[in-house]
């Protein structure tokens, strides 16, 4: 016998029949999240790490819980939901939940309206792998944190594996009991950045690989460079100039690309970054990014390396350590002294002042769009 769980809807509890041993549920888990769909880079290559080592163990590694944070739209979920069906391929007898916190609210107000709290925490005490989204909008919510807290020891006690998310590191949630926060803490909290450039560029190919989709480099790099803190507004921007195109029935140009973007991110194109004064710098003299990136002492490149290092502590706000670590790992004295140079050479090589003031103004132009 099984009890089928509509958690979709979410407001009815689908509880246990007591005394059943067993259920049949919707883990509720998207299959279009699965490891194969995300892009491991450096800004997420622990979190991703860590949730493999749990698909592949669930309950039995030390990632319990396993807390994904970070901002909105960089993939916490995405990952979660990559576990869930990870887990479910290799232990397809295990009952795995996901559930974002406010319908696991909603659930338990509905319990307590209709007086089956207990049919409720009996519930999720079943679960072999309990996967809660947002776990930060309980904050303030005392009854329902009391209810969690209690299937959260129940589950660890038992081995299973609890994976949430949140939009904040336990350290700086507010509004959520100390006695949580303690056990958040007893597992792994993982953070996942915002992409640099390589994993933008790598996010939207596979998305255009995907959906079966081709389109020029320039342009793929246009949208990597426009928008660069958000995954889910990147793969977003894709669709839009692709729909654009499609319905008005125009080729897809990098004018129709920059026109789409002025609308998608507002009052900005481009935020002027190192990794965008890279891409003009390599551009004007016809350099690989990786060339500019490398180790090589070739004249040309050092001195456009010492270019895009000169335009970025000039114009963005990073530090000299952030400045180096983009050019291949240079040091902050190295970044120093590649400003020193590019002041001097301006002085004395009118050749090399006529390369400042043309990469300042293609700086400029193309950050306004």
């Amino acid at each position: 016998m099984s009890v089928p769980v509509q958690l979709n809807t979410a407001i009815k509890n689908p509880f246990i029949v007591p005394g059943l041993k067993k259920i049949d549920i919707d883990s509720q888990l998207n299959v279009n999240y699965s490891f194969e769909n995300f892009i491991e880079g450096d800004c997420n290559r622990l979190a991703r790490s860590a949730a493999w080592a749990v698909a592949g163990k669930p309950g039995g590694t030390s990632f319990n819980p396993l807390l994904l944070y970070g901002a909105t739209g960089l993939g916490k979920t995405h990952v979660a939901h990559a576990i869930g069906i990870e887990i479910k391929n290799n232990f397809p007898q295990k009952t795995v939940l996901y559930v974002p916190a406010d319908r696991f609210m909603n659930q338990f107000v509905d319990a307590v309206k209709n007086n089956t709290q207990n049919d409720f925490i009996h519930f999720y005490e079943m679960m072999d792998v309990l996967i809660i989204d947002d776990i930060h909008f309980l904050s303030g919510k005392e009854k329902t944190q009391d209810v969690f807290f209690h299937i959260f020891n129940h589950l660890h006690q038992n081995h299973k594996q609890i994976i949430l998310t949140s939009d904040k590191a336990p350290v700086d949630m507010q509004g959520i009991e100390q006695r949580l926060l303690s056990r958040f803490k007893w597992g792994l909290s993982a953070d996942l950045q915002s992409p640099d450039l390589e994993t933008r560029i790598a996010i939207l190919k596979k998305k255009m690989y995907v959906d079966g989709i081709e389109l020029p480099t320039d342009i793929v790099e246009y949208i990597a460079y426009s928008i660069t803190s958000n995954v889910r507004e990147l793969e977003g921007a894709l669709i839009s100039i692709i729909a654009q195109a499609s319905l008005n029935k125009k080729p897809i140009t990098l004018e129709l690309a920059k026109q789409m973007i002025d609308k998608f991110v507002k009052n900005t194109v481009h935020e002027i970054s190192i990794d965008y004064i890279q891409k003009v710098v390599c551009d004007y003299f016809e350099l690989p990014l990786e060339t500019l990136k490398s180790k090589t002492r070739k004249r040309e490149v050092v001195q456009a390396r010492q270019l895009a290092m000169y335009f970025s502590k000039n114009m963005t706000k990073s530090s000299l350590s952030a400045i180096g670590a983009h050019c291949g790992g240079k040091d902050h004295a190295t970044v120093l002294h590649a400003c020193r140079t590019v002041n001097n050479l301006m002085e004395t090589d009118k050749k090399f002042k006529g390369y400042v003031a043309d990469l300042q103004k293609r700086i400029n132009l193309n950050s306004r769009g």
